[in-house]
């Protein structure tokens, strides 16, 4: 047996290893900062604008991956501000990942960033009108959307009363609030016990959406008249106990054939997020995952997460 010479062994380690490498940097393109604000920094750097990974409109989607993702923020988010996770997190996972700042009242920046304060009706329409476009680019039947708290409801009004339904093949959720939230409630009467009642009533004018998410709202009443999900899409409710925004939490997680309930906390006392920190949690991340790509799941992990950030 002729013996591969000892340099030519070393050459052929080094351009093993240097493929490798290679191979991986090209995986992992974007780093991942599980932090839910994390995107904060781009848009101050770039108002308006687009995290690296997002919005490539000559991405096409791959055997492995055949849905693009859209995100859709909560209250208050925005295309960055939201989504500094899961922007890197999703285009180094090989999907075509898009985000927008959607419901923004017309006012200059910084307020312009600040999205999901218009009613849910005019925002579910800029949804559809953005899978439309992803659709048109990426040549995709369907999308998969991500959405964080109001976002949810957002995408299950466009499902359900926009025709998004046969465009929409998984709807993951975090934070859902399906059946509404009683901290809208519980702030107005904290407000008015402080006797800065008209402070509250001032705030919820600007944000025309956040009376929609009370329990007992008529738009609500009127989404959820035939039940929360639409039965040709699958759904994954991914909650945390700790929700202070989504009060409460198991307003997210209601059975259903079609629809997944994730807890974070089950099988993980050490994550301690909450309503923001959920989206910039490593083990609510891995569950996102597994929720687009079941035929491929990852191992989700245990670690402590701090409140607030993630």
């Amino acid at each position: 047996m002729r013996r591969m010479p000892y340099a030519a062994l070393i050459l052929a380690a080094l351009t093993a290893l240097g493929v490798a490498v290679a191979a991986n940097a090209r995986a992992e393109r974007y780093a991942v900062n599980y932090n839910f604000f994390a995107g904060v920094p781009a848009e101050l750097l770039h108002p308006g604008g687009a995290l690296p990974g997002a919005d490539d409109w000559s991405c096409r989607p791959d055997r492995d991956h055949p849905d693009p993702v859209v995100l859709v923020h909560g209250t208050g988010g925005g295309a960055q501000t939201n989504w500094g996770v899961y922007v890197p997190l999703l285009a180094n996972a090989g999907y075509c990942v898009y985000s927008f700042t959607y419901g923004a009242l017309d006012l200059p920046w910084p307020a312009a960033a600040i999205g999901g304060m218009r009613p849910i009706e005019d925002s579910g329409a800029e949804l559809a009108a953005l899978v439309d476009r992803v659709r048109a680019a990426t040549g995709a039947d369907r999308v998969d959307l991500v959405g964080h708290s109001q976002g949810n409801i957002v995408g299950n009004y466009y499902i359900k009363r926009l025709g998004g339904a046969d465009k929409v093949n998984r709807l993951v959720a975090l934070a859902p609030p399906w059946l509404g939230t009683e901290a809208v409630g519980n702030v107005a009467a904290f407000s008015r016990a402080l006797g800065v009642g008209a402070v509250f009533d001032a705030a919820t004018g600007l944000c025309r959406s956040c009376a929609q998410l009370a329990p007992d709202s008529e738009f609500l009443t009127a989404l959820n008249a035939d039940g929360i999900y639409n039965p040709s899409v699958t759904y994954t409710n991914i909650a945390t106990a700790l929700d202070e925004g989504v009060v409460p939490y198991t307003a997210g997680l209601v059975p259903a054939p079609n629809a997944t309930a994730i807890v974070v906390q089950d099988g993980c006392p050490l994550d301690y997020s909450e309503h923001a920190g959920i989206a910039g949690s490593p083990r609510a991340a891995a569950y996102v995952l597994n929720a687009l790509d079941p035929a491929h799941p990852r191992e989700v992990p245990c670690e402590f997460v701090p409140p607030f950030t993630g």
